[in-house]
């Protein structure tokens, strides 16, 4: 029997099959070598005949799931022609530094060496990139090798070699049909980074699912203001320090209303800022601008999309304490806020949502959407202790503002007393507490509860005042319970703040028992009439 190429005996007569692999980055091993347990030649000759089908399968499927040479030079063309434009379009707008030219040339050399070993090791190629922005996927990438890597190594050092002709002719005045030769003055370095545009997805793509929906849409909105200053092709590697100064400037001349009054939104960027007659954006709102910009950069930079971090030590001097800052209700404003909303001498409480919306956050020190939002199955009993689970838990539009705000707040002891649980039961038909709060996506359920209370209930109190608002329920909460000597990790963890330190962060990491929270909650109280 003639064996076949792929079969061969050992020294014990053991039939053994083998199979060239393709080749790898490291070429250590070319062939597989299976044993096929006979010495049976005609049994050897099947198993063998049959593996060696499946092999050819698996690797014509290989062979069709790589690109065409076609579809490699198109993607590779397409690429490279965006970057060059970008380049270029740099090189006339910024001129050149000093190490450019010496750069290019050695990443030109570098290149037409791995060309000449015909090796597919990556180095010096944007491989990531290139998949991400060209749509190529890993199964394509691999099938396609070394073929695409050989493609895209000659398509970098092409695009550079043009880079170089655009550098040395800004550096000499030809003044004749022949453009100048000699040697130029070195250009600046241009280290591979990714476009703005693509860079910004990733970066909301990766932390969106650590933020709330909400917190989201505003970091989006904040870095938006990058997409829109650069464009969403500008290379990270292109904006300098120099730029991040002009974008800080850019913040401080933005309206405050930009975003809210129609006539502003569809105003372009460099456009708006020209507006007479607009409040610009407080310096505590350029100052979120610049954090959540630091941050962006930072990530890009570990992450390869960036040679440099920015925006670091840029923020803006506060404003001087105004009269609109947010701030606690006095003990005389709690007791009004608190007779009004317990006997309603004035009429002003028509509503048992209003009423008692209104008790929670004077009682709990909760957010204004978190009451808004609560499900009936949200106020629970752990032993002889009622609580509110406040969490993001059950649809979608159910947020918190952070991790730590997904906590267990104790009722306090004034809201039993006064039937809050009675109320709780009567809404027992339907799932949400408040059903008579609509969502809305821009200010979630609390929109119609604030704006009785700040537009219609304090003013026809009479103690309606910039600064005192429904959050400074949060605020009264807060202070009062410090003045009543309950420690701070213990605040935190009824009001939904992170908690800071080794001691909370690792050792307390349970955070406390209700026990505790309802000890410190119940010493919140409402100062009676001298």
């Amino acid at each position: 029997m003639m064996l076949s190429s792929y079969l061969s005996p050992s020294r014990h007569g053991i039939y053994y099959f083998r199979w060239s692999i393709p080749h790898t980055r490291e070429g250590k091993r070319a062939s597989i070598r299976i044993s096929l347990r006979t010495r049976c030649p005609d049994r050897a000759g099947d198993l063998a005949r049959h593996l060696a089908s499946c092999g050819r399968i698996l690797r014509e499927n290989n062979a069709l799931a790589g690109l065409r040479q076609s579809e490699i030079r198109d993607k590779v063309q397409a690429y490279f022609k965006a970057q060059l434009d970008q380049y270029l379009d740099w090189l006339d707008r910024r001129g050149l530094s000093k190490n450019a030219l010496t750069d290019i040339r050695e990443e030109i050399l570098d290149h037409e060496s791995f060309l000449e070993m015909e090796t597919d090791f990556p180095q010096w190629l944007p491989v990531e990139r290139f998949k991400r922005v060209m749509d190529v996927s890993d199964e394509q990438w691999n099938a396609s090798q070394p073929r695409i890597t050989h493609q895209l190594r000659q398509g970098r050092r092409d695009m550079l070699r043009r880079v170089l002709e655009a550098a040395e002719r800004l550096e000499h005045y030809s003044y004749d049909d022949v453009p100048a030769s000699a040697p130029a003055a070195p250009a600046p370095a241009l280290p591979a980074s990714s476009p703005l545009g693509v860079a910004v997805d990733d970066f909301i793509a990766e932390h969106s699912r650590q933020w709330a929906a909400k917190t989201t849409g505003q970091n989006r909105a904040y870095l938006n203001i990058l997409v829109e200053y650069f464009g969403p092709d500008r290379l990270l590697a292109m904006i300098t320090k120099q730029d991040a100064s002009e974008v800080k400037k850019v913040l401080q001349a933005l309206p405050a209303s930009r975003n809210t009054k129609p006539k502003l939104k569809a105003v372009p960027l460099m456009q708006v800022i020209k507006e007479p007659g607009h409040k610009k954006i407080a310096a505590k709102t350029i100052n979120s601008h610049i954090q959540m910009f630091k941050m962006f950069f930072d990530w890009a930079e570990r992450h390869g999309h960036s040679p440099h971090t920015l925006f670091e030590g840029m923020k803006v001097k506060k404003d001087k304490a105004s009269e609109s800052e947010r701030k606690p209700f006095t003990p005389d404003q709690a007791r009004l806020i608190y007779t009004e909303l317990t006997r309603n001498p004035s009429g002003l409480v028509r509503k048992d949502s209003h009423k008692w919306g209104m008790l929670l956050g004077m009682f709990t020190g909760a957010r204004l959407n978190e009451i808004c939002q609560l499900d009936i199955a949200d106020v629970k009993q752990d032993g002889d202790t009622w609580f509110l689970n406040i969490t993001d838990e059950g649809d979608d539009t159910k947020s918190v503002k952070s991790k730590a705000g997904r906590r267990k707040v104790p009722l306090h002891s004034e809201l039993i007393r006064l039937g809050f649980l009675d109320f709780v039961d009567s809404r027992r038909n339907g799932t949400r507490l408040f059903p008579d709060y609509s969502y809305s996506a821009n200010g979630g359920y609390g929109r119609n509860l604030g704006r009785w209370c700040n537009e219609s209930f304090l003013p026809k109190l009479g103690i309606k005042q910039p600064g005192l608002v429904f959050h400074s329920l949060r605020h009264t909460v807060v202070t009062r319970l410090g003045q009543a000597n309950v420690p701070e990790p213990i605040i935190q963890c009824i009001v939904g703040h992170a908690r800071s330190g080794v001691t909370q962060e690792v050792y307390l990491r349970e955070g406390y028992t209700l026990a505790q929270l309802k000890d410190a909650i119940d010493r919140f109280a409402i100062e009676r009439a001298k």
